[in-house]
């Protein structure tokens, strides 16, 4: 378990649950949360707890609502988890990514696209999103209409190995412009933020 700590202030500490166990996802969320600080009443110091929980859909989403149901489902199996297990857990994150394929002017377009679901204690939630990259027609052949997963087409297409767990997708198609992690860490903030507003509504 690692913690983020803001050290000059009086601390607010709380546990976050995560529903991953990948490196990029956690360290996403911890620069996210690191970023959220100052939204925490000024400071705050952060327990995250990775619990390796299933999305309830496809390897690879292929449409905007199953990679949200995706991360919305693993925030809420993480709130059953909580409440069966008594876990003081103050937030639960939910992350997927998938794909958004859309039809325009006679072409298909895909987009690579990363969710997030943040629910609190209380039961409240809200979705945060990542933007979105255009997958190349070859690639996106592969994974839509041959049913290979992105994490298996996007090694073949780089020629490398074990992309999902370095720069993702997201890199190799923007040239580490924007990582995997840089694109989870958007979608939290994002569904963070949102969270807060509805609380201050």
């Amino acid at each position: 378990m690692e913690r983020l700590t803001n050290r000059n202030l009086p601390m607010e500490k709380f546990v976050v649950a995560v529903g991953s166990t990948r490196r990029p996802k956690l360290d996403a969320v911890r620069d996210a949360l690191d970023a959220l600080v100052p939204r925490f009443h000024g400071s705050a110091q952060f327990d995250v707890v990775a619990v390796d929980v299933p999305s309830g859909v496809r390897h690879t989403p292929l449409s905007r609502e199953e990679t949200m149901a995706g991360a919305r489902g693993r925030a809420e199996t993480l709130g059953r988890m909580a409440r069966d297990q008594r876990e003081a857990w103050k937030y639960l994150i939910g992350l997927e990514g998938g794909l958004d394929v859309v039809h325009q002017s006679g072409a298909r377009l895909v987009f690579l696209e990363n969710w997030a679901y943040v629910a609190d204690a209380s039961g409240r939630g809200a979705f945060g999103q990542s933007g979105a990259v255009l997958l190349p027609e070859a690639l996106a052949h592969r994974v839509v209409d041959s049913g290979v997963e992105l994490a298996d087409a996007i090694d073949v297409f780089a020629g490398d190995r074990g992309i999902r767990d370095a720069q993702g997708a997201w890199g190799v198609l923007t040239r580490d412009l924007i990582t995997r992690r840089d694109a989870i860490r958007i979608s939290v903030i994002s569904a963070f933020s949102s969270l807060f507003a509805s609380a201050e509504q």
